[in-house]
């Protein structure tokens, strides 16, 4: 199929700042481009052919805007599955499909999935109401401390919480959730893996991810990890394990954790471009946002080498600041060697928002880990 310069259409359903990164490659090949989006601000709407502003979690809405494309991927997992199903059985092109969209939007379903495919995973019990927990840590069946989960929704931080006492059960909407066991890692690691509908896969370098304490947000991904290679080959064989377990098709990205004892355990999937693979602009020979094209256009996949070690900062709004966004010293930190910002286009910030990224690419990996520590001390995101 000829997808350039041409009457194809792909579809993409969420026009956040992943889908506006997505573009940047759409428009380098020169591919006709829909997008769906709840909000008329969203960051997508500038570089897409078609906008169209509409609720994805609409049945109605999303079959009406699928059907008029001839692929159709996601940049967001919250999306109507039922809608995709019958987008699927019209003859649309769906990846990731809904078949495996509808395991991973639920983080109980997920984790069943890998205790069925035999992928190692934190042990977990599983919760219809928040009050069975309650119940459970009262008669013994699950022990405390432990990571809540809301099985539905949850994204950026939102809907996971470590539950150390009673008391810290208040304030966590009800619903079906699951309670894992808290791991005491020694990394947190994740492997993007991109598969085309041939079935050629490939994985991009393992990265390193540091978190903040309070917002359980990711600060820096470092690439490559700091772990030795029989550690890497092991996590990188794991995701691959995931992939294929999924039948997956595009980007699929494995968040794990490296316990004490050198255990990788699968932590939760992203079926799309991730924040752990935002460097990938800058570092590597192709792009994760180029990637996810070729896959899901069934094209020859491209090198995932890096170029060179790479650190990322993520650029989230200041505490205490809500209102018509400022980049304060973003000038400072264009100065610096290696150092790229990725503004999202975001209008509003307010505390914790993803509102854009910092690249730093350097040959030695420490000298970038402590430029990104200096970035992130200078810029401030501010109203």
């Amino acid at each position: 199929m000829n997808y350039f310069s041409s009457n194809f259409k792909l579809g993409i359903l969420g026009g956040g700042q992943l889908g506006k990164m997505l573009l940047t490659e759409t428009r380098k090949f020169d591919i006709y481009t829909c997008v769906l989006d709840p909000s008329a601000e969203a960051p997508s709407k500038i570089a897409c052919n078609e906008f169209t502003q509409g609720d994805l979690m609409d049945y109605e809405t999303v079959v009406n805007f699928g059907k008029d494309v001839d692929v159709l991927t996601i940049e967001i997992e919250n999306v109507n599955v039922n809608a995709l199903e019958t987008l699927e059985k019209q003859g649309v092109k769906v990846f990731p499909s809904s078949k495996t969209l509808k395991i991973i939007q639920n983080k109980a379903k997920q984790k069943l999935f890998y205790v069925d495919n035999n992928i190692p995973t934190a042990n977990f019990t599983r919760f219809a109401y928040l009050s069975q927990i309650e119940d459970a840590i009262d008669n013994g069946g699950l022990h405390l401390p432990f990571v809540w989960k809301a099985a539905q929704f949850g994204y950026d931080g939102n809907g996971v919480k470590v539950v150390r006492s009673k008391a810290d059960l208040t304030d966590l909407q009800d619903g079906e959730c699951i309670a894992e066991t808290l791991i005491p890692f020694k990394n947190e690691l994740a492997v993007i893996v991109s598969r085309n509908v041939k079935g050629e896969v490939s994985t991009y370098p393992v990265v390193e991810m540091e978190f903040h304490p309070e917002a359980n947000q990711v600060e820096y991904v470092i690439c490559p990890a700091r772990i030795g290679t029989k550690i890497a080959h092991k996590a990188q064989d794991i995701a691959l394990e995931v992939s294929k377990a999924f039948n997956h098709v595009g980007l699929l990205a494995v968040e794990m954790f490296q316990t004490q004892d050198d255990q990788i355990l699968v932590n939760e999937v992203a079926p799309r471009p991730h924040n752990s693979g935002h460097h990938t602009i800058e570092s590597s020979f192709t792009s994760q946002f180029e990637q996810h094209l070729r896959s899901i256009l069934d094209l020859p996949l491209g090198k995932t080498d890096n170029k060179v070690a790479a650190v990322m900062v993520n650029l989230v709004g200041a505490e205490g600041h809500s209102g018509d966004v400022i980049y304060e010293n973003i000038e400072d930190i264009m100065a610096m060697d290696g150092v790229t910002p990725h503004i999202y286009g975001k209008r509003q910030t307010r505390p914790f928002r993803k509102m854009g990224h910092v690249t730093i690419v350097n040959e030695d990996l420490n000298e970038a880990r402590q430029i990104a520590e200096d970035v992130k001390n200078l810029i401030k995101v501010i109203s």
